[in-house]
């Protein structure tokens, strides 16, 4: 039974506030609050009006509806589909069906007969994903034969899946591999397929993606860092053992090994294009099939309300880059995947981190980008420029080829004429310090004589060169008998030998 009187009474007469009516009256506050939050709108005042009783007090306060006025449903697919869309919340879409339906529900209860509907849906329509907010990527677990048609051997074609959070709009492709090149290249693809760019790519924490997984703070590999600067998305990795994070592209994943997959299981292969062909096609019909609870296809609800809320792809496409760490070496050159390129011989000694690409190759200090190289694939040489290199009057006089010979003396004669020969071979001198600077360390591990030796056969062999006398060390053959001056091998005296005079 309510006790609207004595609540009014409490706060219009005793001026008590909401909580000392509601221990007084033993009602919750949120009722308290509601029944004055009434008779405010109502106009009330006390003491109330001669002959205004309970029943009276609450007909005013809570007028019923009549019986015969019913009104008509909510269009919760309609709703659905809206709150879909960037921006949107049930306050504006209540406040929009109130235009048009002014003795409709309230807000309260046309919140909660949506959320009631929702709960009664699938389980994959529980999540509410905006257009444009989010793709999610993963590597299926099944794969796919690739045969060799020369040698008969089978590979393991691996299904990449991206999956759009709103629309379901799904892409998928074929690769060789899970490694980080791929990873890139299939996510440029699928965005490019896309025609957009969402706000947040949720992979899961894949090593060649997340260096180090947390959910907190994850550490993004510096590539994949770069090419979400690049398109301007946001990369958030899920959860480790987390999978419902990332349900999207799970069912997703499901869903394309059921429509492709499975589809091509008797067919056979023999490329990666070939795949893809086939993957393609049967995509395209997975995008069009109708949804089975909602009006539409994956398609259409892209085109009409995902797409738009997509940011616009940039001009260029984004080129895969690596990362390393590199010392400067004293000549001024660093080594990237087995080639040599200068920078600014000032860095001498520094450590620097390059950034390579398919086409080139840059060099940065503190963030600082002091050299820029076209790449090139040739191991075991130099690429300079004339401005990296040391004037005469500079203090880089310290390394010097004369400086070089003579430290080179102190391990022997050899060591400093072998010395001398690398660099009268190279168009820069510089270029044979590093090769110099090895050959005179090994003999910290074999000793001075040992390596002036090695240095004498390679002389007379003329095969002189770091990896070449390295390799004499390490198998001994400075050490064989009669490896004299005159760098002759002694004839060797056996039964089996014909010699010349079989061949008279």
């Amino acid at each position: 039974m309510r006790k609207l009187s004595e609540v009014l009474r409490l706060r219009l007469e005793k001026n008590l506030s909401v909580r000392q009516i509601s221990v007084s009256c033993d009602l919750a506050r949120s009722t308290v609050a509601d029944y004055l939050g009434r008779a405010r709108v109502a106009g009330l005042c006390w003491p109330l009006p001669d002959g205004m009783g309970e029943d009276r007090l609450e007909a005013l306060l809570f007028p019923v509806r009549l019986a015969g006025a019913k009104r008509p449903d909510l269009d919760m697919a309609y709703i659905h589909r809206e709150m879909k869309r960037p921006h949107v919340t049930l306050q504006l879409l209540w406040e929009e069906y109130r235009c048009r339906e002014a003795d409709g529900y309230g807000y309260s209860q046309y919140c909660q007969r949506y959320r009631d509907w929702v709960g009664n849906q699938a389980i994959s329509l529980r999540q509410e994903h905006r257009a444009g907010d989010k793709l999610f990527i993963d590597f299926a677990g099944d794969t796919i034969p690739i045969h060799d048609a020369m040698t008969g051997e089978v590979g393991r074609g691996h299904l990449f899946v991206a999956v759009l959070g709103c629309s379901n709009y799904t892409y998928a492709e074929v690769t060789a591999t899970e490694k980080l090149e791929d990873w890139i290249e299939a996510i440029i693809r699928a965005l490019e397929f896309f025609g957009g760019i969402p706000n947040i790519v949720v992979p899961d924490n894949a090593k060649a993606l997340v260096t180090s997984p947390c959910w907190y703070d994850p550490d993004i590999n510096i590539t994949f860092h770069e090419l979400a600067e690049h398109y301007g998305f946001a990369a958030l990795p899920t959860r480790p053992r987390k999978p419902k994070d990332k349900s999207k592209v799970e069912a997703g994943v499901l869903v394309a090994e059921r429509w492709i997959l499975a589809r091509l299981r008797d067919r056979r292969f023999f490329s990666l294009g070939e795949v893809n062909v086939a993957v393609s096609s049967l995509l395209a019909r997975l995008n069009e099939h109708p949804f089975k609870k909602l009006p539409g296809c994956r398609k259409e609800l892209f085109t009409r309300i995902e797409k738009p809320a997509l940011t616009p792809l940039p001009e260029r496409s984004y080129e895969m880059a690596r990362w390393k760490k590199v010392r400067v070496n004293i000549d001024y050159h660093v080594d990237v995947d087995g080639h040599y390129y200068s920078v600014p011989y000032t860095l001498i000694r520094q450590e620097l981190t390059a950034r390579y690409t398919r086409s080139g190759v840059e060099l940065f200090h503190k963030s600082r980008r002091v050299a820029a190289h076209v790449r090139s694939y040739e191991k075991g040489r130099h690429t300079t420029i004339q401005e990296h290199r040391p004037p005469a009057h500079a203090k880089y006089l310290e390394w010097t080829p004369e400086r070089i010979l003579s430290w080179a003396g102190t391990v022997g004669p050899n060591c400093t004429e072998a010395a001398r020969q690398l660099m009268a071979e190279r168009r820069i001198p510089e270029h044979a310090f590093r090769p110099c600077m090895g050959i005179i360390r090994l003999g910290r591990r074999y000793g001075n004589d040992r390596v002036d030796r090695a240095c004498f056969r390679a002389l007379k062999l003329h095969i002189v060169g770091f990896r070449h006398i390295e390799s004499m060390l390490k198998t001994g053959r400075d050490q064989l008998p009669n490896a004299d001056e005159t760098g002759n091998r002694p004839v060797v005296s056996h039964g089996n030998l014909r010699g010349a005079a079989y061949y008279q």
